[in-house]
């Protein structure tokens, strides 16, 4: 089995250089590299895109392909998929970003190139584009408000794609503060053991015959609680404070 590769993105008559580049950000987050530019209304190359492009981002507008038509940029593709909430009338079939992206990875692992289709800003993709795809993605939105820009669908898209790769936890920024680090069992239990001895002087346990089973609760409601260090030693202050008595003339 190939390796899987990563779709192509194909932007249709794109109107504005800023999108672009905010489109070629959106793409390399999700580590798509490819972007094909289908005739761009203010030609290419264009300062206004690699300006909003920021960096890394650059790297896809200096390898992006511009073609006259879209059949032209399609011509190595085995499948593709048209963003859009148009083209009902054509039978295709109809995605999330969601189903097409778990299917594109499918295909993209048995050595399948695989395109992303977006439409010009303003109207998207007329239905002669539409009809050069394979499938339609729509996505599922507001639908009292279902406008979303170029730069967001390319986001939605990409990051579906690449949605199992991602880490399921977002990335450490750094070394934790102290207050931070998880408390140990043993801290934990201490500040239980600190609770339980000042309710018990307080006759919180009562009546007697249910003494057991409050402790019992209580004890296991510290331990479920994901307690830092930092949150240990306010619970501590806390009790003292509480339980303080001042001394007497």
């Amino acid at each position: 089995m190939s390796q899987a590769v990563p779709p192509v993105v194909i932007l249709v008559r794109p109107q504005m250089g800023e999108n672009i580049g905010a489109a070629a950000r959106a793409m390399l987050n999700f580590g798509l590299t490819e972007m094909r530019l289908v005739a761009p209304r203010d030609g290419w190359p264009n300062p206004r895109a690699v300006a909003m492009a920021s960096g890394a981002a650059g790297q896809v507008l200096d390898r992006a392909r511009v073609f006259a038509t879209l059949a032209e940029a399609m011509e190595d593709i085995h499948h593709a998929y048209a963003t859009t909430a148009r083209g009902r009338e054509l039978t295709k079939p109809v995605h999330t970003p969601a189903s097409a992206m778990a299917e594109a990875r499918g295909m993209a692992a048995d050595g399948r190139r695989v395109a992303l289709i977006f439409g010009p800003e303003r109207a998207g993709l007329d239905n002669d584009d539409i009809a050069r795809a394979s499938a339609i993605v729509t996505v599922p939105v507001n639908p009292d408000f279902p406008s979303l820009n170029l730069a967001q669908a390319v986001l939605l898209m990409g990051y579906e794609w690449g949605r199992d790769a991602l880490p399921a936890q977002p990335a450490p920024a750094g070394r934790r503060p102290p207050g931070e680090v998880p408390a140990t069992r043993i801290e934990v239990e201490r500040l239980a053991d600190h609770w339980e001895e000042r309710l018990a002087e307080a006759r919180f346990f009562f009546p007697p015959e249910k003494a057991s089973t409050m402790r019992l609760t209580l004890r296991n409601l510290w331990s479920r609680l994901p307690l830092t260090r930092a949150d240990v030693q306010i619970f501590h202050g806390m009790i003292r404070q509480l339980t303080w008595k001042p001394p007497r003339d």
